[in-house]
Formats: structure tokens, sequence, C-alpha cells
């Protein structure tokens, strides 16, 4: 299990406003993913009882606020804002309130949250890692499925690399972004694209899958099986490929943010990420 500080590192650290400058692309745009890997290495499709938490042998959760993003909630521990619903889904709740009188970097707390990962129990280097998910809307929301490098508490992020797998801002419905940031290439300067429904659709409204394929200096992103943008160390102009070593998962929604912008008054609580499976495969051949 990692360190109280390599968590603190990872809450205040790391959840960068990813301000990317690719167009968004459509599914008419995108091409077929490849077929996907055999080998399961870590799979949680979350069964279990209404109410109880994460298995914690693959997961742990992280608490507190994130001053560095301007976030507004906090997160908290145990099955406050994170548990199963007994249906086979792990609900991430974000509500506007603070029964525990949490403290923000602002004052007290407006919003709570959860965050988990999978630090000092499971990590991966290289393979196809997804996360079949029903993400939440509204203007000031901000879920994500994302991994940083385990060796963070050691070199400091964006040393650390980091891929975002999928991130929504609630002012674009429509759209998810998948980005990679390392040294020269972090914050706004990351470096990725967006993907983005046919006629106006809203990911809210429906399940869809978020994946990489990941292997030695590339990374392909993919919805629904559409491949929408790779990356290899072309893309960095000069800059160091940091994603050849263990990373470990994340689930988090963020309220709030500079990004996202804070929630207003179209913005209504509570909203949930509710996440059908996480699995990581990797490749037979």
């Amino acid at each position: 299990m990692a360190s109280s500080g390599l968590l603190r590192s990872c809450l205040l650290a790391t959840l960068s406003a990813t301000l990317v400058a690719a167009a968004a692309v459509t599914p008419a745009q995108a091409e077929q993913k490849p077929e996907s890997a055999q080998a399961v290495t870590f799979s949680d499709t979350f069964d279990g009882p209404a109410g109880s938490g994460v298995d914690s042998g693959k997961w742990q959760l992280e608490t507190g606020d994130n001053v560095n993003n301007h976030e507004r909630q906090y997160y908290t521990p145990g099955t406050d804002n994170a548990k199963l619903d007994g249906q086979g889904n792990l609900v991430i709740e974000a509500r506007r309130e603070n029964p525990g009188n949490y403290q923000c970097w602002y004052g007290t707390c407006e919003y709570t949250s959860a965050r988990l990962n999978t630090s000092g129990k499971f990590t991966a280097t290289y393979g196809h890692v997804e996360a079949r998910m029903k993400i939440p809307r509204g203007q000031g929301i901000w879920p994500a499925f994302w991994m940083l490098g385990q060796d963070i508490g050691d070199v400091g992020w964006p040393n650390s690399g980091e891929i975002d797998i999928m991130e929504n801002v609630g002012f674009e419905p429509s759209t998810v972004h998948g980005t990679i940031h390392g040294p020269g290439y972090s914050g706004e300067g990351g470096i990725g694209a967006g993907y983005t429904l046919p006629n106006g659709e809203a990911f809210a409204d429906a399940f869809h899958t978020f994946a990489v394929d990941w292997a030695p200096d590339k990374i392909t992103w993919s919805v629904d099986g559409n491949v929408f943008q790779t990356r290899t160390p072309a893309d960095l102009n000069g800059g160091a490929w940091v994603f050849d070593k263990p990373f470990f998962l994340i689930l988090n929604l963020a309220v709030g943010g500079y990004w996202p912008g804070d929630p207003d008054g179209s913005t209504t609580f509570p909203q949930q990420l509710i996440v059908d499976e996480v699995k990581v495969t990797t490749s037979d051949g």
C-alpha cells in the first residue's frame, strides 16, 4: 500500500487541467480499434451487496481536497461517496453537502465525492486498459479514468507521467478527452485529443467503454472500439517519453476546478459516475 505521503502527492499534485489543442473526432472519422488483448491481468466487475465498499485488495480511497486545480470537492473515505449498488456497479457520487465539516483550500468544503486508485495493489506496464462507465452530467462536473507512474513518490509529477484515458467536463456533454502529460508537456501543455458522439448525443445518457492500447513507444485511445488518436515519442517535440514503466489506475469524480469551472444554478446534485467494469489485458502475441 502506498504511503500517506504518496496519496497526498497524488491528490494535490496530479490532476491537471487538460486543455488540448487537437480537434474532437467523431465516430464517422474514427478507425476501428484492433483486436483486444487476451490475458486478463486485472478485472473488477464490482459484484457485491448494495452499500458495500470496493475490494480493498484492488483499490484504496484517497482523501482530501485539491488546491492545485481549485477543485471544490472533498474526497471522503469508506463508503460515504463510493459504494457498490448490488447490481454489479461501483457508484461514485458527488453531493452538495458536508456532513463531516471537512475543510478545503477555500474554507468549509461545499461538496463531497470520491477518488480511488490501485497504487501498491496493482500496476501495469503496457496492455489494453478499459473501463465501461456511465458518466455524470452538469456544469462543473469532472469525471476521469486515468493512470499515474508508480514512481510518482520518487520523481514527482509530471516526471512520473500521466495517461488520461477518459476525462469529461460538464460543459461538453458530447465529448471526452484523452491526454498524456510528462516533463515539458503537462497541464495546459498536455498532448491529446477529443472524441465526440454524433447527433448531439450525451455521454451521460448511456454506458460507454473507454480504453487505451498501450505498447512500447505507442499509446492508442478508443471509445466503444473506435480509435480516435495514437501518440508516440514523435509527438513530444523532443520531450521525454515516460510511459515505459509501471502505472497504477485511478477513478475519480471531481467538482469544479480551472478546466470545468464551478457548478452553477443549472447543476443538479447528486451526480453519479457509474462504473460497470475495469479490466486490464495483455497481448498473447
